[in-house]
């Protein structure tokens, strides 16, 4: 059975569930089993992500929101997240399925990690069994 640790940001908790249903409801159809680890923000999934690595986990899932605000900071943790979570999937060959989810408000956020519209957190899981399958398949 592949199994898939997902790294949930709960830094806007209202729409950490969304996206966090999201990604459940995708790997539970896929017949995937989880663990799930919860980080405060978007800048610490990269740190979680290095820790968590290991042969236990087949794929990995990420999950937050990044909401622009009045300062450059919205930039910096967009860009360094992403930044980190993808030096560690090219250096270390993961399959990954990105769900940080960047807006510029609250409204576009909730749609995009309800279920019901844009579902961006179960498109993170497929995403990821998608790169896993990919893996095993160059692997063979």
């Amino acid at each position: 059975m592949t199994h898939v640790l997902i790294i949930e940001s709960r830094f806007y908790d209202h729409i950490s569930d969304g996206l966090l249903d999201g990604a459940k409801h995708a790997l539970d159809d896929a017949g995937a089993s989880y663990d799930l680890i919860t980080v405060p923000g978007a800048f610490e999934v990269p740190a979680a992500l290095k820790m968590a690595m290991s042969d236990k986990y087949d794929a990995y899932v990420v999950l937050g929101c990044v909401i622009r605000g009045e300062t450059s900071h919205y930039d910096l943790v967009c860009n360094e997240s992403a930044r980190g979570v993808y030096d560690l999937v090219l250096e270390h060959e993961l399959a990954l399925g990105n769900g940080i989810i960047t807006v510029e408000n609250e409204a576009q956020a909730l749609a995009r990690a309800r279920r019901s519209e844009k579902d961006k957190g179960g498109g993170a899981a497929q995403a990821a069994l998608k790169m896993l399958e990919i893996k095993r398949q160059l692997a063979s």
